[in-house]
């Protein structure tokens, strides 16, 4: 699927509602839907807790609270990648805190261009985690496949009186014949030793 196929939800948050405006004219509908768009911290937490963003856009500071603590939480509970706008004077500061957590930041003021441009890096970076978020999945996966397997090989062995090898290709055969896979033959003769 494309980038231009995927459409992505979007938190964003600030005090100011000519940056409401400028966010929403800058994230087409077609790639960014929901635009969720809140003005305080609270407001924040409230609508992460209800559902989680691809990204969090946090144009600091807000009437509550700078932000620096609900954007490491984002970018390390929620999996959102959060972009950080905050004054130049300060950016030094934030940025030394929230890096190592994968809060991604720019100095305030800055121009259309750069915010453009941030919101490319963002959405590079998030296929380029969606790819590495599959390779995971399918590896635990496969882990999950061979301790069922492993466990279910062991359950004929002392059950049955198989040897390993004599197990295994029960497995093998029962799956090929029933056209199955090896997982759901095994959490089958789970299922029957485990009663």
């Amino acid at each position: 699927m494309s980038l231009k196929e995927q459409a992505y939800s979007v938190l964003v948050v600030s005090s100011v509602d000519n940056f409401h405006s400028a966010m929403t004219a800058m994230l087409p509908e077609v790639s960014f839907q929901p635009v969720v768009k809140v003005s305080t911290v609270a407001e924040a937490q409230r609508a992460a807790a209800e559902r989680s963003f691809d990204f969090v856009i946090i144009n600091a500071p807000l009437k509550d609270d700078i932000g620096v603590r609900f954007a490491i939480d984002c970018s390390t509970s929620h999996n959102s990648l959060v972009l950080f706008l905050i004054s130049n004077e300060i950016h030094g500061d934030v940025y030394a805190k929230v890096a190592e957590h994968g809060v991604f930041t720019l100095p305030k003021p800055m121009s259309k261009q750069t915010m453009d441009n941030a919101l490319r890096w963002l959405l590079t970076a998030k296929r380029k985690l969606s790819g590495a978020e599959k390779k995971t999945t399918k590896i635990e996966d496969k882990m999950e496949e061979i301790r069922l397997v492993n466990k279910a090989k062991w359950l004929l062995i002392s059950n049955e009186g198989l040897l390993e090898p004599e197990a295994h290709r029960f497995l093998e055969k029962e799956a090929m014949n029933r056209c199955i896979t090896k997982k759901e033959v095994a959490q089958e003769i789970i299922d029957k030793y485990s009663q």
